[in-house]
């Protein structure tokens, strides 16, 4: 198994219940008639994904909706339905739908307003393309406001189904190509640090560097709690992605420019450092506490400091090393992972101090 697939494994073994997926429940429908038609014609074998794509269609007026799902559902494209502004803002992070269709006039909501809070929001993918429509004749101004909120179209009636389909063939073939190079990027989207791709290919760069050199190479794992008034440890919670945000913008300030800092998952952080032994290490995660004490971030209710736990794997000589950089980053998430389960107020912890049978 190659060593980038162990560390994948073994994180997500160790972010379980972490980060797991919640589905509101909102009224919804989903269409049920038959697919006359596979997909558009100009759709070829190879570009058709391979499962059908998922529209949330946001409309109150049922006979606009009905007449939408006629166009949809016969020609590939499955339909989530929603009813108002919120609905729609709740499905879009639940549910991230491949496409979003809405009226230009929500029940609670302005479809604009609706369109640029998505887009905004960093837990929905922007390169989704969102429609909005309007159930009579389109008025310029209308068209011009819609396109400013950062809709890709502006539907109006009468409805051509057949040019409908045929730029909905072209926006999902944008989009399939932006989730490619999405996936494929070295970065996390969140933080613009790297992501655990990119982390594996500095760490492999990092650590050739180190074997030339004969250097020493430090790898650290860490990951905030936020710290209540009384002094006691608490989950971040509603506040996660906010402290995730804060987090990053430090690390990236206090870190060095020769450092490879990146995000391994919903709440940890990671950072291979060269040239740096384990009191390297452990300097380097006192430094970035410092700076997080000094510049308290609000949690809730109130300013909070936010303390960081972090384990960590150095050696002196890289070029004497049994186990390359990507095990050193396993054995530093092991070792968090370990400070995470003890009852201790050390804030770092060493790969080579945690026991054998926890780092099995």
């Amino acid at each position: 198994m190659q060593l980038a697939q162990q560390l994948q494994l073994r994180m997500s073994s160790a972010w379980s219940g972490h980060d797991q997926q919640r589905f509101l429940q909102v009224p919804l429908q989903t269409t049920r008639r038959a697919r006359r038609r596979p997909y558009p014609v100009s759709m070829s074998e190879n570009e058709k994904p391979s499962r059908p794509p998922l529209v949330l269609l946001a409309n109150d007026q049922e006979w606009s909706a009905r007449s939408l799902e006629s166009i949809l559902g016969p020609n590939g494209y499955a339909v989530l339905r929603a009813y108002t502004g919120k609905q729609v803002l709740d499905l879009a992070r639940s549910a991230q739908p491949d496409l979003v269709i809405m009226d230009i006039r929500l029940p609670d909501m302005d479809g604009g307003d609706v369109c640029r809070q998505l887009l905004d929001d960093v837990r929905f993918n922007a390169s989704t393309p969102i429609i909005i429509t309007t159930s009579g004749p389109a008025e310029r101004s209308q068209r011009l406001a819609a396109l400013q909120a950062g809709a890709w179209e502006f539907v109006s009636q009468p409805l051509d189904g057949e040019v409908l389909l045929l730029k909905l063939d072209a926006f999902m073939r944008s989009k399939r190509e932006a989730d490619r190079l999405r996936a494929e990027s070295l970065l996390d989207p969140t933080t613009g640090l790297y992501n655990m791709r990119g982390l594996v290919r500095r760490a492999r760069e990092i650590s050739a560097e180190a074997q030339r050199l004969k250097a020493p190479i430090a790898c650290v794992a860490f990951a905030p709690v936020a710290e209540a008034p009384d002094l006691a440890e608490r989950p971040l919670n509603g506040d996660t992605e906010h402290v995730i945000e804060y987090l990053a913008s430090l690390v990236r300030r206090a870190g060095r420019v020769s450092d490879a800092i990146g995000r391994l998952g919903p709440t940890d952080f990671a950072i291979i450092a060269p040239a740096t032994a384990g009191d390297g290490a452990v300097r380097m995660m006192q430094r970035i506490q410092e700076t997080m004490d000094a510049e308290p971030t609000t949690i809730g209710d109130g300013a909070h400091k936010v303390r960081i736990r972090a384990g960590y794997c150095a050696v002196p000589d890289f070029s004497e090393s049994t186990v390359d950089a990507v095990e050193m980053l396993l054995r530093a998430t092991t070792a968090l992972r370990y400070l995470r389960t003890e009852e201790s107020s050390v804030p770092i912890r060493a790969f080579e101090d945690v026991p054998l049978r926890s780092a099995l």
